[in-house]
């Protein structure tokens, strides 16, 4: 395989794993520690299957069209006589031969001639759409002298457009009233604008009628992974990579990182900045009406439309992104430069493009990946750091909605309908009278009441009892007393269609209480008006103030996240569960949706693709895979194949160890019941300050929990072992806030570097950290900053949890007990172990790295747990039932680092 430098033998048997699954069309779980190069190994064995794939499809095509073209020269008329001898002719009189479905030879040799006529024009023109492409790409990569032509294209257009809006203005301070009334006329047409037909609707969907943009996907690979910043690193690998130079790569993003409209991004809010776009695609593409066009004599205002939704430069951009490899940020400097928008522009990249690069929510979402234009037909699939997939597609498929929500949503559907209902076609009014019922259903379950005056709101009553209540879809259903109406064609044909949340948000915005409103000053204060207006007659409508419901309505739409929750409800019966949430008011109670199955939607990913591969640095315990997702998702067995490769770094450098008693031989077990005892607090604090009396440098210790840290901390304070820890290493503590964690993290790495240098009696620093909080997944502790990670117990879920307890009933009454074991076991023990594997991975990052792992809690030996930690660090570890023969290998650990050093 082609790779930067010489590979490590696990990267070689990575990448040959890979290339087989890939050829083999399989479905993979593939583990690679952090450290091990994971990245490149995707992306050389990968793409060297690609590069092969195509290279095979072309000595086929051309095979197939020189048989084609032989044929054709061969080809002459046939006697009658050779006709007969051949059956391709019927002779009166004679039976005529059968093939095997029962059709005549003729016909049977006539639909396979014309199949093969068929697939040879097909062949023939994605040749020339090929050559085509690679022509005009070739043309921009060496052609400097086009790159200026479009420059000075832009310049003159941006120069026309300055002139035109001069224009506009000079027309604007002369037109008067006359304008000034046009103008509020045509933006409430836009905010009313009523849906007709799937034709009509195309012309709002910002594409063109281009043959280019009508080109095939070629055979491509989506790489999707969890943050920005892992894929912007991703793309830099690709750079770096051999193949950087030849292949096709298009970063997809949200319009909140590719938007370069300073206007539109500085609304902040990714719903804003998505209604914003949305609205000023409309005015570019909104079709004039009959009246419009007989008055041509009068003076009009255009609506305000984006000056980089411009097709053309779009064009341009496209062929850019595709000249050569360019990461998000590239990508938006691009768009910048050529005036063209990087969101739409590197969606036309799609269909010519090698390699994709996006956020997993955009892939395993079905209704954002065909906004986007994905197609998975026959592609492969890679979705790096999946650890946490099932936990992603559940969040994705799920929703939940306030009763403030539905409150504030009624209200504004409410006026709305009121304001336009002589305009409303009766189609459209019986949807929005259908969605009102809906709202007034979902409160009436929440405990609220309904209150008949005109403009009516919904009392924020108490409900009749406070907690949290599970059913199943069509109980809830029932007891809403909605099951009469069809959900799907309230949400996809009429939602979706009309863009009615959009329309409302408009609306609100817009109007308050008084006329129209033109400053976004005026605009709040007229909503906020508007709010208080239909509060009026309750003394009991106070729980949620005007500026919560104002700063919610700036946020996003009400209706939308509500339209999110009815499409939650056409899952099948059996795959989800609505909870209600009941609080001291309805303006605080919610309806959510828990999605049980995340298989129903994994398993059109894994249908359309020709492989699908789930990586990541720690994926055990797997079995979660297997079971919940893909056997659920109809995946054969014999169809997954599992990968797991060692770590680079020598058996020497890493040293795990399971813990059984502490100091004072004190067993260590941190179950709920025994962890707030003070004598297991106290051994914990001494095996603590034995290590750090050892250990150099960095220890990061994880608790199972935010309140048991602070209970330890006080307990330690208080014991006064916080003061002999704090003499040996300077203690920090993980904050809750996701916005001062760099904070902490770059003063304990200044700590340990200033200790480092120095010497003295302080050696380090000691960092408390928390199992699946801010510091356990995605941060590096390599190096000094991470010489020793302690994991105190076992992170286990709260069991108790409503939602975790019907996961659980589910799961028992669907999946097949495993080893003896119930399959809601299984899921918590897991749970627990993949939250351990990620923490405990912190540590060793690269192949010179090297540190101890310590395992707080004697039930880590038992084999059903010990055999879920990942296999380099399984096959390392030592099972300790003494502190004393522990403390001897870290003291041994100490030595080899002093040496090194």
């Amino acid at each position: 395989f082609p790779f930067p430098y010489e590979p490590y033998a696990i990267q070689e048997r990575f990448m040959a794993a890979l290339y087989g699954a890939l050829e083999k069309g399989q479905v993979g779980i593939f583990e690679s520690p952090t450290g091990t190069g994971k990245s490149l190994s995707l992306i050389c064995g990968a793409l060297s299957w690609l590069r092969d794939f195509e290279e095979k499809k072309k000595l086929e095509e051309a095979r197939l069209l020189a048989l084609e073209h032989e044929g054709q020269e061969e080809k002459k008329p046939p006697t009658s006589d050779e006709s007969l001898r051949k059956g391709t002719l019927h002779e009166p009189g004679c039976p005529e031969s059968k093939g095997s479905a029962g059709e005549p030879d003729w016909i049977t040799a006539f639909v396979q001639k014309k199949e093969e006529r068929d697939m040879v024009e097909r062949l023939k023109e994605e040749q020339i759409r090929r050559k085509k492409r690679e022509d005009r790409l070739e043309e921009i990569r060496h052609n400097v002298q086009l790159k200026y032509a479009a420059k000075r294209k832009r310049s003159e257009e941006e120069e026309t457009k300055r002139l035109l809006q001069l224009s506009k203005e000079v027309l604007l301070e002369g037109g008067g009233a006359d304008v000034l009334e046009q103008l509020d006329h045509n933006e409430e047409e836009l905010i009313l604008d009523e849906y007709e037909s799937d034709e009509e609707k195309k012309v709002v969907s910002g594409l063109e009628e281009d043959d280019d943009m009508e080109e095939e996907h070629v055979t491509k690979i989506y790489y999707c992974s969890r943050t920005h910043s892992q894929l912007s690193q991703f793309v830099h690998e690709v750079q770096k990579s051999p193949f950087g130079k030849d292949t096709r790569l298009v970063s997809l993003g949200s319009r909140q990182n590719l938007c370069v409209n300073e206007d539109v991004r500085r609304l902040g809010a990714l719903q804003l900045i998505n209604d914003r776009c949305m609205e000023m695609q409309k005015n570019k593409h909104e079709k004039k009406s009959d009246g419009e066009e007989m008055e041509g004599k009068r003076r009009r205002v255009s609506r305000t439309v984006c000056p980089f939704y411009s097709y053309e430069q779009m064009q341009f951009l496209r062929d850019e992104v595709l000249v050569e490899v360019k990461d998000i940020e590239q990508l938006v400097a691009l768009g910048k430069e050529t005036k063209a928008c990087p969101y739409y522009g590197s969606r036309y990249a799609i269909p010519a493009a090698q390699l994709v690069v996006l956020p997993y929510q955009m892939l395993l979402h079905e209704a954002t990946r065909s906004a986007a234009g994905i197609n998975l037909k026959d592609q492969v699939v890679i979705i790096d750091e999946a650890h946490n997939l099932i936990d992603t597609i559940t969040c994705i498929h799920s929703a939940e909605v306030s009763g403030a929500q539905l409150c504030c949503a009624h209200s504004q559907l409410l006026q709305y309908m009121e304001r336009y209902r002589k305009r409303l076609k009766a189609k459209n009014l019986m949807y929005i009278k259908q969605i009102l019922y809906l709202l007034q259903q979902f409160v009436s379950v929440l405990g609220g009441k309904k209150m008949f005056y005109p403009g009516a709101n919904f009392l924020f009553s108490t409900p009749s009892f406070s907690g949290t209540v599970l059913k199943s879809i069509n109980d809830f259903l029932f007891q809403s007393q909605i099951d009469n109406i069809n959900l799907f064609k309230v949400v996809q044909r009429y939602c979706e269609k009309s863009l009615i949340s959009r329309k409302l948000f408009g609306f609100v915005e817009r109007y308050g209480a008084s006329t129209v409103v033109k400053t976004n000053k005026e605009r709040l204060a007229g909503l906020q008006d508007f709010l208080l207006s239909l509060q009026q007659g309750s003394d009991k409508v106070g729980d949620l103030p005007v500026e919560a419901e104002s700063d919610q309505l700036r946020s996003a739409s009400p209706l939308m996240q509500i339209e999110g929750f009815l499409w939650a409800l056409t899952n099948a019966n059996q795959d989800g569960r609505v909870i209600l949430n009941k609080q001291g008011t309805v303006g605080q109670s919610s309806l959510k949706f828990l999605l049980l199955n995340p298989a129903v939607h994994f398993a059109k990913v894994v249908k359309e693709c020709r492989a699908v591969i789930i990586a990541g640095g720690t994926m055990q315990p797997v079995s979660d895979f297997r079971e919940q997702l893909l056997s659920c998702a109809g995946v054969d067995p014999a169809r997954i194949v599992e990968f797991s490769c060692g770590h680079v770094i020598p058996p020497e450098n890493i040293l795990p160890v399971i813990l059984c008693s502490g100091p004072s031989s004190q067993q260590l077990e941190f179950t709920y019941q025994t962890r707030d005892l003070p004598q297991m607090m106290d051994e914990t604090g001494r095996i603590l300050c034995n290590v750090c009396n050892v250990v150099p440098g960095g220890v990061v210790c994880f608790f199972p929990s935010y309140e048991y840290e602070r209970q330890v901390y006080a307990r330690w304070e208080h014991t006064g072992l916080l003061a002999r820890l704090a003499a040996k290493k300077k203690i920090f503590q993980e904050p809750k806030k996701a916005n001062q964690v760099e904070q902490v993290l770059v003063e304990y790495a200044k700590c340990i570097k200033r200790c480092s240098h120095v010497g003295g009696q302080m050696t380090g620093a000691l960092l408390f950290s928390v199992v699946g909080g801010k510091m356990s997944e995605g941060i590096n502790f390599s190096d000094d900053l991470g010489r020793c990670v302690i994991m105190v117990g076992m992170p286990y879920p709260n069991v108790k949890a409503p939602e975790l307890q019907e996961k659980m009933t589910w799961l028992d009454k669907t999946m097949p007990r495993a080893a003896g074991q119930a399959p809601s076991r299984v899921l918590i023990e897991n749970l627990c172990m993949k939250a351990v594997n990620q923490s405990i991975g912190r540590a060793i990052r690269h192949q010179q790295d090297f540190a101890s792992i310590l395992l707080l809690d004697h039930r880590y030996a038992r084999p059903a747990i010990f055999n879920k930690l990942p296999q380099w660090i399984k096959e390392r570890t030592q099972v300790k039932a003494a502190f004393g023969s522990a403390f001897a290998e870290l003291r041994k650990v100490r030595a080899c680092l002093l040496s090194y050093v």
